[in-house]
């Protein structure tokens, strides 16, 4: 029997460890031929030498599960190497079909505190690094689509956050640079569908490494059973969205953790007052805001983030 993905192509980035390793296994154990991409630094904050190992090794891992896959070494935010990775792809097994963007580092601090390099780096990796793959994809895919005259199989799967939907004090650049991609996607969504192609975006929660301290007080089974916070969890979400099962799912946000996925709708108008003469004066809007915002819960946020369960401070 077939596989849902037999014969077609990922690139994975942030692949070597967490959230990518899960990913990349998941895609190859439903047969797509993998790109196993991580620039490989030991650090969370993206310091330390760059490494072939963890992406070598899970790589690895695949082939010796009986699948396909190269490992490559790169770092998706600067610009040629992006392309290097798409171009891989293509060098290696003739297309891509799914593109998944999970590469990111962490460089917490409030935002009185944050330096102008921290705000920087983290931006660059996470926001630019989508944009860099998703650019080289997008070409290959249009080029592809020109050639036989026909839509074909693309699929983006980009890596959003609940710091985005419900902000996170510490983490003003993390935030923003998701929040900017979840603007990505959905431009991407609109763009590349003519071309057969899609692109979604997932608000994972996971036990990695980049979360180890968010997570401190919920600790793993002790009996061996499998984590709620478990990359597994999310896995099989981007297989899903990579398969031809969802042609029809397109420029959506999804939240995924423990068994549970929720399909977060786009904001929508709370409430709406007009002016009763030209213009707005001041005495008007106070009149009318203050009233309205006295009455709404205090720390009140999304009510996507309402609906999640989310905690706030």
């Amino acid at each position: 029997m077939a596989q849902p993905l037999e014969g077609l192509t990922a690139i994975v980035t942030g692949a070597g460890r967490g959230l990518g390793r899960a990913e990349a296994l998941e895609l190859a154990r439903l047969g797509a031929r993998v790109v196993v991409n991580d620039y490989g630094q030991p650090g969370r904050d993206g310091s330390g030498e760059a490494s072939a190992a963890p992406a070598e090794d899970v790589a690895a891992e695949i082939r010796a599960a009986g699948g396909q896959a190269v490992a490559h070494l790169g770092d998706v935010a600067d610009h040629e190497q992006a392309g290097a990775l798409v171009g891989l792809a293509v060098a290696t097994f003739g297309r891509l079909d799914i593109l998944v963007n999970n590469a990111g580092i962490l460089r917490d601090r409030m935002v009185f505190s944050m330096t102008e390099d921290e705000w920087d780096a983290v931006i660059r990796v996470h926001l630019k690094g989508h944009f860099n793959t998703t650019h080289f994809a997008a070409v290959h895919w249009r080029e592809r689509s020109k050639a036989v005259g026909a839509p074909v199989h693309g699929r983006i799967i980009n890596t959003s956050s609940e710091a985005f939907l419900a902000g996170s004090a510490g983490q003003p650049n993390y935030a923003a640079a998701k929040g900017g991609i979840v603007g990505l996607t959905t431009s991407t969504a609109l763009a590349l569908a003519k071309y057969g192609v899609t692109a979604n975006a997932i608000c994972p929660r996971a036990r990695t490494r980049m979360t180890e301290d968010v997570f401190a007080g919920f600790e793993e089974p002790e009996d061996g059973g499998l984590d709620a916070l478990a990359p597994e969890h999310v896995a099989p979400l981007v297989g899903y969205l990579a398969a031809p099962a969802a042609a029809g799912v397109n420029g959506q946000l999804l939240v995924v953790h423990g068994g549970m996925v929720a399909i977060a709708e786009r904001p929508r108008i709370a409430a709406k007052f007009d002016t009763a003469k030209e213009v707005f004066s001041f005495e008007e809007l106070d009149g009318l805001l203050t009233p309205y915002y006295a009455q709404r819960p205090p720390n009140e946020t999304f009510a996507a983030a309402e609906v999640l369960g989310l905690k706030h401070d």
